[in-house]
């Protein structure tokens, strides 16, 4: 479109922010900048105008989705510009919307609160469409795939140097593992699952390493001393700092003897984890793909769901949902739970059964697959039991 189109259009659909942090407007984009950007659909689901910083848009007229490409002095309204970068984007975006005739803008649930303040200053109307680019985002492209499939292959090499880390340490009389001549806590291994992500261009959220009693809490992150014959949760989803898009991988490792309950345990997650997987295709919700762990998990004997307030340490059960999706965020639709929805071709899951006691510990084990129309595709190949020597 022209900075003064000629053909007006009554409605109009809007996504707006900072890309390098809405991950709803990078992934129409598929451009990251740190600043406020905007694209405006006009007419609603027609041709793409993004506005965006003056310094931006040689770079985003090559690599943006979309048609055209403008900065914010382009659609200066007659008070001029803020010198607030975010208040002008929002103003030009305003301004942009007058010119071309719009009266309505539709808007997803993403939408910083300055652009509704200036659109609405500017007599248009707006409203939010909660599940606007819920779906397109679910399903995931061959783009997105790939890079997915690859963020987990990190994930994978990264997980395959902590268990083995943990595997291969000396043990103290104590009990307490010994690396390098010093304790082997939750901590060092964190900092050496970040230090693994960061030389291959990964960013990290602390990971979980959570050994003995503390992997009864399903996400606590970990403190102190690993020791011997104790179950180590390690949960590890890191960001590729290029695509944008996330590994996920939950793996339990034990040093030293297997404790037998905690192998009846693994066992157990091990099969809900196939079922699931077994379960898992276009067309199948997210609460059956749930109802396939669960039924393994209770016809084992263990419960579903939060513990009573008076169920004691020794209690163990599935604290959580079957998974979830994966994709511009660690955490996103669908979930595999209890009114979880239809599962669609190209969404991304997570699938991690676990079980867990506040008295030994838990063990937790996870997989990302992508769905397909006659079931689904697993990323993992990396082993799944409690040994790594």
């Amino acid at each position: 479109m022209s900075s003064t189109p000629d053909t007006a259009a009554s409605t109009a659909i809007l996504c707006a922010g900072i890309p390098a942090i809405n991950n709803s407007l990078y992934h129409k984009i598929r451009f990251s900048v740190g600043d406020p950007a905007a694209l405006i659909e006009l007419p609603a689901g027609s041709r793409k105008t993004l506005i965006i910083r003056d310094i931006e848009m040689e770079r985003a007229r090559k690599h943006a989705r979309a048609d055209d490409v403008f900065c914010p002095a382009d659609f200066a309204p007659k008070g001029g510009l803020s010198g607030d970068r975010e208040i002008a984007t929002a103003q030009a975006t305003a301004e942009c919307l007058c010119r071309a005739g719009v009266r309505q803008v539709v808007s997803d649930r993403s939408l910083p609160l300055i652009f509704v303040h200036e659109i609405k200053q500017a007599g248009m109307a707006i409203e939010c469409d909660p599940e606007m680019g819920v779906l397109e985002r679910r399903a995931k492209d061959e783009q997105e795939i790939a890079w997915l499939r690859e963020a987990q292959q990190m994930t994978e090499n990264v997980m395959r140097m902590a268990c083995e880390t943990i595997a291969n340490a000396e043990a103290r009389a104590d009990g307490v593992l010994m690396h390098g001549g010093e304790p082997l806590t939750a901590e060092r291994v964190r900092s050496m699952i970040d230090v693994f992500l960061l030389d291959h261009d990964y960013s990290n959220q602390p990971a979980i390493v959570a050994g003995g009693p503390e992997g009864g809490d399903c996400h606590n992150a970990g403190t102190g001393d690993l020791r011997t014959g104790e179950p180590v949760i390690i949960d590890i989803f890191p960001r590729n700092r290029k695509t944008l898009y996330n590994g996920d991988c939950t793996r339990t490792v034990v040093h030293g003897d297997v404790p037998d309950e905690i192998a009846k345990w693994h066992a157990i997650v091990v099969e809900a984890k196939a079922a699931a997987i077994a379960a898992t295709c276009a067309g199948i919700t997210g609460e059956e793909v749930h109802a396939a762990t669960s039924a393994v998990i209770t016809a084992n004997g263990y419960p579903m769901g939060l513990p009573p307030d008076d169920a004691p340490d020794a209690y163990c059960g599935m604290v959580h949902g079957t998974g979830h999706g994966v994709g511009l965020e660690v955490h996103e639709p669908p979930l595999l739970d209890k009114g979880g929805p239809e599962l669609v071709v190209g969404d991304i899951l997570t699938i991690e059964p676990g079980l867990y006691s506040k008295a030994i510990g838990g063990v937790r084990v996870e997989d990302m697959v992508v769905v397909t129309e006659t079931g689904c595709d697993n990323f993992n190949t990396l082993p799944e039991g409690l040994e790594w020597k």
